[in-house]
């Protein structure tokens, strides 16, 4: 590897605002930073006197700097920030956790849904968010069917409908789709549901209280009754959700360090609402500072793409950052009103802080914990199957119903534990139904058939089954052509297949591996033996159940592939195709009326 001229770099390099990239000798994006003075900055690398460990590795890493201008040092923060999401590179502090924030929708149709939404904002409506949490949504949307009845269901379920569902029975919804309600009681509701979500939950229970009197002036007691009930339910989620303070909009940021890992944890309130919270575990490069770590975080977090929906005005931070006063002016020109970062001391924002720095700490403490178990596991598994170590572990399993509609899963374990991205699943084809041997070989050729990358090649192989499946198994490794060779391991059931009394299996079957029923090593095992066949049964399930869906409809004669799609699109899949009359189905896009008939009379004939 040839030495970065640092020197010959830097003589041409320029002294205004702008970002930088480190590059290793493979052309990768080792670090990316930015800066207001460029030259100043990058030069600050090179000092003979570096006493920081992780900067000297860095340094001694480079073999090129690429560097973007920019207007002005806000411009670098934000380019920064979407450099370090695009690359991920390894000596950046980088926030894992970065998944679109779910927001509440409420759609602009004739009869508005309610619903849960995360991603781009495609779909036309009112967004009221972020929340913290799909958990958070789910129980703000369960709270508020309880209160207004606007309907939750699907376009294609609210199309299809001929009488009212089960949500009407049961109050929580007025079903609009059948004309239970006039257009303008439900939009009476709808506006009911925007007020409280913009934080004008008082108005909605003045307006509330106006039209009990008034129905109770009218001798329309069922309404007055029915609107009490309203406002009683709607009082109790105020009382739940309200604080004791007077800040209507801000985030505060906690922070801890313990044993070598740092959480930051996150306070959302809106609307004088604590919406939730949620702690983030930053990967972290040895020796970088809390300075570094808290403001990594706030730029990815508040800078990401799509993310100006969850800039609060105010940010409380736990300790003063030096580019404070930068991310603030970024923050404001992106979100187009004025934000600010500050540090209290006193009143009930420090109360919220430390709160905040409290949840951190044990956040970090209940995550260590987990993490021993784990590591605990994976040590006695490391003994009981001599291996110097275990980085990685996969689990086959095979499902299938009397031979057809074979799916094979196989699940990644790594040092943290599941690594559900890793995990796949594979329609077996070309085999003899019931072969599960067969299953497993082709599931085998599937996966290490064109594998390249060693570091992917496990270090341990579950087969959840016997010597044959093993056998089978131990047959495609014959002529394995990498240097790493995974260990290969047979699960078979016990004779009354309780968990506890699995038998592991190892060279073909010819040896067993003892092992106690309450051994964590075994528990370990157990649980990746559980998730393969878990991941396989579900796979097998949703292929069943779309083979089924189809060959229905494809009994009718005319109704082809294009077909099949509308109706079940339009209709909402094939409950819906099932649950609609002949003048819904007149409805789907190219379902003529002799069309329309023909499939509803050949279902029902069928049902």
């Amino acid at each position: 590897m040839s030495e970065f001229d640092h020197a010959h770099f830097l003589k041409t390099l320029s002294s205004e605002p702008g970002v930088y990239r480190m590059l290793d000798s493979g052309g990768q994006v080792i670090y990316v930073g930015k800066a207001k003075h460029l030259k100043k900055r990058v030069s600050s690398y090179f000092r003979s006197n570096i006493t920081d460990s992780k900067t000297r590795v860095l340094v001694s890493n480079i073999c090129d700097i690429d560097v973007t201008l920019t207007n002005t040092e806000t411009e670098a923060l934000l380019l920064e920030n979407n450099l370090i999401k695009k690359y991920q590179p390894r000596y950046n502090i980088l926030l894992r956790d970065d998944k679109s924030y779910p927001y509440i929708l409420l759609t602009s149709h004739k009869h508005p849904r309610l619903a849960f939404h995360r991603g781009s904002r495609k779909i036309k409506g009112e967004y009221f968010g972020p929340f913290p949490s799909a958990g958070a949504v789910s129980e703000s949307l369960r709270l508020m069917q309880k209160i207004f009845p606007v309907r939750q269901c699907e376009d294609a379920y609210y199309r299809a409908r001929s009488r009212p569902c089960l949500q009407y029975q049961l109050k929580r919804c007025s079903a609009p789709c059948v004309n239970k309600v006039t257009d303008d009681d439900y939009s009476e509701q709808v506006d009911y549901v925007r007020k409280f979500l913009t934080g004008k939950s008082h108005e909605v229970i003045a307006d509330l209280i106006k039209k009990m009197e008034e129905a109770s002036q009218q001798l329309n007691f069922e309404l007055a009754a029915k609107v009490r009930d309203q406002i009683m339910l709607l009082r109790k989620m105020q009382e739940q959700q309200s604080i004791s303070g007077n800040f209507a909009e801000m985030d505060v940021v906690g922070f801890a360090h313990l044993n070598g890992l740092n959480g930051i944890h996150l306070l959302m309130i809106r609307d004088h609402k604590v919406l939730g919270s949620k702690t983030y575990f930053p990967k972290v490069p040895k020796d970088s500072s809390e300075q570094e770590i808290l403001t990594s975080f706030l730029g990815q977090y508040y800078l990401a793409p799509g993310a100006t929906g969850r800039i609060a005005k105010e940010i409380i931070l736990p300790f003063e950052i030096e580019e404070s006063g930068a991310l603030g002016e970024a923050l404001t020109q992106i979100s187009e009103r004025k934000v600010t970062l500050k540090v209290v001391t006193r009143g009930e924002r420090a109360q919220y802080l430390q709160l905040a720095n409290k949840n951190a700490l044990n956040s970090i403490a209940v995550k260590q914990s987990t993490q021993d178990s784990i590591n605990k596991r994976y040590a006695q598994l490391k003994a009981t199957l001599r291996l110097d170590d275990i980085t990685r572990m996969e689990c086959f399993d095979i499902s299938h119903t009397m031979g057809e509609n074979t799916v094979a899963s196989c699940v990644v374990f790594d040092s943290q534990g599941p690594n559900t991205k890793e995990y796949r699943r594979y329609n077996v084809t070309g085999i003899t139904g019931g072969d599960d041997y067969a299953a497993m070989e082709f599931a085998l050729n599937k996966r290490y058939n064109k594998l390249v990358d060693e570091e992917k090649i496990p270090d341990v192989i579950f087969i959840d089954g016997g010597k044959g499946q093993l056998g089978r198994a131990e047959q495609y490794f014959s002529n394995w052509s990498h240097t790493k060779m995974p260990l290969l391991v047979g699960v078979a059931k016990g004779t009354s297949r309780k968990p506890g009394l699995e038998t592991l299996l190892i060279d073909g079957g010819r040896k067993t591996i003892p092992m106690d029923s309450d051994a964590p090593a075994l528990h370990l095992i157990q649980h990746i033996r559980d998730e393969s066949h878990r991941f396989a049964i579900a796979g097998h399930r949703n292929k069943r159940q779309k083979q089924r869906t189809q060959s229905l409809l494809e009994e009718i004669n005319g109704v082809g592939s294009k077909r099949r799609q509308t109706l079940l699109k339009y209709l909402g899949g094939m409950q819906g195709v099932k649950a609609a009359n002949i003048e819904q189905l007149k409805k789907v896009p190219g379902i003529s009326p002799d069309m329309a008939e023909k499939i509803f009379n050949h279902l029902h004939d069928k049902g």
